[in-house]
């Protein structure tokens, strides 16, 4: 008889217990704290009231995992909004047009999002939920994990045996420490700080504009020896928004009530103050300090037999990008074929965390690379890994000049690249891929997957030279969406009464 025992029950171990459950005989998912009883922030989960949202490659692999799951959180109040078609978007290099790409995101309290994937994963009784259980310590040595050392509701420490331990303890993880416990190898570990704070608050928003708001994203200025500060706002379920404001040091944003409304005041643009001002505020303004990008390699270390780690215990990317839940869920997907492979069992634990990394490897460079940019900060990164780094940048930009070669050829007028196409090529350049194919699949972005053939390379050129220039100005972004103007119009005429 099997048994796998996951540490940690947040999203990835949901996941990955569910995932478990269809190839051992018995699955125990250890949580350190009790679930709430609806869709509330989890005590266990750092960020639980801040913005979270789940991209298009993370919803197409949580569908695959537990099929209907996006359409359940869309019943209970979720959002979907295309990227670029329905974000109104104030990049450094001014604002996107309106472009339906096939890339989304569905934007939702983490309480909800959790709430549901656990009824989902959890309410047939495959897995044994063990709540307010602390997780002490493995059991085993540098050979073979045997099981773990728990504490259940505070009673004496007992030992569960089990053929296959996950850590999915997040960025908390102590799997480093107690694998030398057991005469394990160390771990290498690697951070990259970003210098970046960020606050959160939820508001009640105006009826008539609670659910027709696109997605808003203003982007960090650019300006040289200023701090970079810019803004979220996302509809979420209930009528809600959730605005984060962001800052480097320096501009870190407040958590007093006059304070925080005036960092939004103080932004590139006034969009996401305006409509803070015309909602409710909901509870208090929640900061949040810890976020180093950080990378523990286990899967070059030599770890023993019936040992794993997923999610953030393992690759942890600063919170603001907004990939961990993603990530979660396609490391999921990839031990479930793993699985599918190899069972439980000596093939499956030789390659197991090389597979795992290698989900969470484009998540990680992207966000490495965003990061370093923005804190001006070379830290993380290896000598070994510059030969690499490299060659992919050398894809990237010939991908890209594939790509303006083929509008060129196309009739398309031959220009400098506008903002979105920018994005694309820098999206290219962080995924460091080794072929021709774009970090956009990351993000769902059907029409802009591969760039492997003539076909597909026209259909790219003709996305990106699709809108015309110049870039647009405040009234003609805003303009793009109908109620949102309509309501800046009503509110600008009552201002100059």
């Amino acid at each position: 008889m099997t048994r796998a025992v996951v540490l940690g029950g947040g999203l990835a171990g949901v996941l990955a217990a569910t995932v478990l459950a269809g190839h051992a005989d018995e699955v125990v998912l250890v949580e350190g704290d009790r679930y709430p009883s609806g869709p509330r922030p989890r005590r266990g989960l750092p960020q639980s009231h801040h913005s979270h949202v789940l991209v298009a490659g993370g919803a197409r692999a949580l569908d695959a995992l537990l099929p209907g799951t996006v359409d359940a959180l869309l019943a209970d109040g979720a959002h979907l909004r295309d990227l670029p078609g329905d974000a109104l978007i104030y990049s450094a290099d001014g604002w996107f047009r309106r472009l339906h790409t096939g890339a989304h995101l569905i934007s939702c309290t983490r309480g909800l999002l959790d709430q549901v994937v656990r009824r989902r994963a959890l309410g047939g009784g495959d897995v044994e939920v063990w709540e307010d259980t602390r997780a002490l310590g493995l059991t085993g040595d540098e050979v073979r994990v045997t099981g773990v050392s728990v504490s259940r509701q505070g009673s004496p420490p007992e030992t569960v045996r089990a053929d296959l331990v996950v850590d999915a303890t997040g960025r908390r993880s102590q799997s480093p420490r107690w694998l030398a416990e057991i005469g394990a190898a160390d771990i290498e570990e690697v951070s990259v700080a970003t210098g970046l704070a960020y606050a959160t608050r939820l508001y009640r928003a105006p009826v008539d504009l609670a659910t027709t708001i696109p997605a808003m994203m203003l982007h960090p200025g650019t300006e040289k020896g200023r701090p970079a500060r810019g803004a979220t706002l996302f509809p979420v379920e209930d009528g809600r928004w959730i605005v984060t404001l962001t800052g480097t040091r320096g501009g870190e944003p407040p958590t007093d009530e006059q304070g925080y409304a005036a960092f939004a005041r103080s932004l590139r643009h006034p969009i996401v103050a305006d409509l803070m001002a015309e909602a409710t505020p909901l509870g208090v303004v929640r900061p949040y300090r810890d976020t180093v990008n950080r990378r523990r390699f286990f899967e070059r270390a030599r770890l023993p037999a019936g040992f794993a780690v997923v999610g953030d215990a393992a690759v942890a990317v600063n919170p603001i990008h907004s990939h961990g839940m993603s990530v979660a869920a396609l490391g999921a997907l990839r031990l479930r074929e793993e699985l599918a492979r190899h069972g439980i069992g000596p093939s499956l634990f030789a390659g197991l965390q090389a597979a795992l990394a290698e989900e969470a490897e484009r998540s990680w460079r992207m966000a490495v690379e965003q990061d370093t940019q923005r804190a001006g900060q070379q830290a993380g990164r290896r000598a070994g890994s510059r030969v690499e780094e490299r060659a992919g940048d050398r894809v990237a930009e010939q991908a890209g000049d594939r790509v303006a070669e083929q509008a060129g050829r196309d009739g398309a007028p031959r220009r400098e690249p506008n903002a979105f196409e920018r994005e694309i090529r820098t999206r290219l350049a962080q995924a460091k891929l080794s072929s021709p194919r774009l970090a956009a699949e990351f993000f769902g972005v059907q029409t802009l997957i591969s760039a492997g053939t003539a076909t597909d390379r026209s259909e790219i050129a003709r996305v990106l030279t699709g809108r015309p220039e110049p870039l647009l100005t405040d009234e003609e972004a805003i303009g793009q969406y109908p109620a949102l103007a309509a309501w800046r119009r009503t509110r600008l005429t009552a201002a100059t009464r």
